[in-house]
């Protein structure tokens, strides 16, 4: 028990690190059809309890995530309806990377060897050029993917079926667990890499702890429910978040063994993204649909509105701010 206090103690103390939140997002409250695109795309937020949300380069009404390089948190890679999208100097420059052969682009993940994956409505492509090339490893939908950190070689593909993983940079495919589920994303843990989590529609949660070879259905969290994401907080293991529609946020505070509801303070139950903020240990954010992005300095317990009014953030993306695009 002192260990633990100590380590808690040491948590609080710690200097907050210096990281941007960026939210890809499209406002459709109010929005009629032909008429002028209101803000969307990909918004950042700087500083405190007194920051502001910021627009990042051009319009998108179809941005969908961001990924960035451990080795290059400069570069952005936009996973968006139409394309996978680099966003350089300060996100002021955008460049395609994909063609007109494929579109719908659901997740991108950048690898420990600097290699992009994304994956979009038809498969799984990789590129070990900065994306000057693209190879096809997987053909069937692909909602999420995530390459392990810790192993090059490694990585898992959640989609309509379940949860599939390679070993050999794609070139087999083992299905890992989830099966008959579709995949709405998985996240590795920031304190054990053979720990992972993924959340489902009608599901529920899936965990796995054998570095992902295998998922085994977690509490009975959410299934008969769309869960849209899982996020660890790297400032305590203890703690994970799960979001989804009509299930709201729920938090847990023991791993993942166990969650509570964290609703209290929302608008509504429909909430599309949630995610701890790695430079402020107990800060939520949460996205509820076509309201705004909540705020919550208390692990969500309770809860104030912070801007981006009538949005969907699809997710919520920390890059650290000495790279990110500023």
């Amino acid at each position: 028990m002192r260990s633990l206090w100590i380590a808690m103690w040491l948590a609080a103390s710690m200097p907050a690190a210096d990281w941007t939140l960026y939210a890809t997002m499209t406002t459709s409250k109010g929005y009629v059809v032909g008429a002028k695109l209101l803000p969307s795309g990909v918004f950042a937020r700087d500083g405190d309890g007194d920051g502001r949300w910021r627009q990042v380069g051009f319009g998108h009404p179809f941005a969908v995530t961001a990924g960035y390089a451990e080795r290059d948190p400069a570069t952005l890679y936009l996973a968006a309806g139409n394309g996978l999208i680099r966003l350089t100097e300060g996100g002021s420059k955008w460049k395609f990377l994909t063609g007109s052969d494929v579109t719908e682009i659901r997740d991108v993940s950048v690898g420990p060897d600097g290699a992009i994956w994304y994956g979009h409505s038809a498969g799984v492509r990789v590129s070990r050029d900065l994306g000057v090339t693209w190879t096809e490893v997987k053909k069937k939908y692909a909602e999420a993917v995530r390459a392990d950190r810790t192993r090059a070689s490694v990585v898992l593909v959640g989609g309509e079926d379940g949860i599939w993983r390679t070993e050999d940079a794609g070139r087999t495919w083992r299905l890992a667990g989830a099966s008959g589920f579709g995949v709405m994303q998985m996240e590795q843990s920031p304190h054990d890499p053979c720990y992972w989590l993924a959340v489902t529609q009608h599901g529920g949660l899936f965990a796995s702890r054998d570095c992902g070879k295998s998922f085994e259905n977690a509490p009975r969290m959410g299934v008969e429910r769309v869960l849209y994401t899982v996020s660890f907080d790297k400032t305590d293991a203890r703690r994970v978040v799960l979001a989804g529609w009509g299930f709201g946020v729920a938090v847990s505070e023991d791993g993942g063994r166990t969650f509570a509801f964290r609703n209290a303070g929302l608008p509504s139950t429909d909430v599309w993204s949630a995610a701890f903020d790695p430079g402020r240990p107990g800060r939520l954010w949460a996205s509820v649909h076509e309201e705004a992005v909540y705020r919550s300095d208390d692990a969500g317990r309770s809860w104030v509105r912070d801007g981006l009014e009538g949005s969907i953030v699809y997710r919520f993306s920390f890059v650290p701010s000495k790279g990110g695009a500023r």
